[in-house]
């Protein structure tokens, strides 16, 4: 790979954004893994926490690539990874729309589509278990992530109630 942030950067986010089925949160693990495993642009606890953010702003999911890319190279960096990981998918789906609408009745169509939703869903499985495994520094930290979770998907409470518990707890020091 080339030595100039900025060409390092364009090239894995315009790969990634042709694989983010599902969305940006979709390829969290492999933005991860880019990050902090191969390139070593940031540590575990910075990926964690640029995710944090990227949530807590108004705006797209995407944030998360404008803030690697700011950590990696500033505002060009922010930029390019930006631009990389919505222009390519934009042209894609542009095409990709004008044939898929031609074919709605198509059953290749129709079983494309639904074999998409089990691979969005793991995806999205695989990033929440990147983020976990980011942000759970000790095993009290992962049982309250567990422990969340199985509330979370068990009952109908409102996620910011747990969120709001488990900053509640994190902030006591019990943990």
């Amino acid at each position: 790979m080339n030595d100039n942030p900025l060409v390092a950067l364009f090239s894995y986010f315009a790969l990634l954004s042709l694989f983010a089925v599902g969305g940006a949160n979709a390829a969290i693990p492999e933005m991860h893994r880019i990050a902090v495993d191969v390139m070593h642009w940031m540590s575990d606890r910075q990926f964690a926490d640029s995710f944090a953010i990227a949530q807590v702003s108004p705006g797209p999911n995407i944030i998360i690539v404008t803030l690697i890319g700011y950590h990696v190279a500033g505002f060009a960096g922010a930029a390019v990874a930006t631009t990389a990981m919505c222009v390519p998918t934009c042209i894609l789906a542009f095409f990709v729309a004008r044939t898929w609408d031609r074919f709605k009745d198509a059953r290749w169509r129709i079983a494309i589509q639904a074999g998409l939703v089990p691979v969005s869903l793991g995806l999205i499985a695989a990033s929440a278990f990147v983020l976990a495994r980011s942000a759970d520094h000790n095993v009290y930290a992962g049982i309250l992530t567990a422990a969340t979770a199985v509330v979370g998907f068990a009952t109908r409470t409102n996620p910011l109630w747990l969120f709001a518990a488990g900053g509640l707890i994190g902030l006591s020091g019990i943990f």
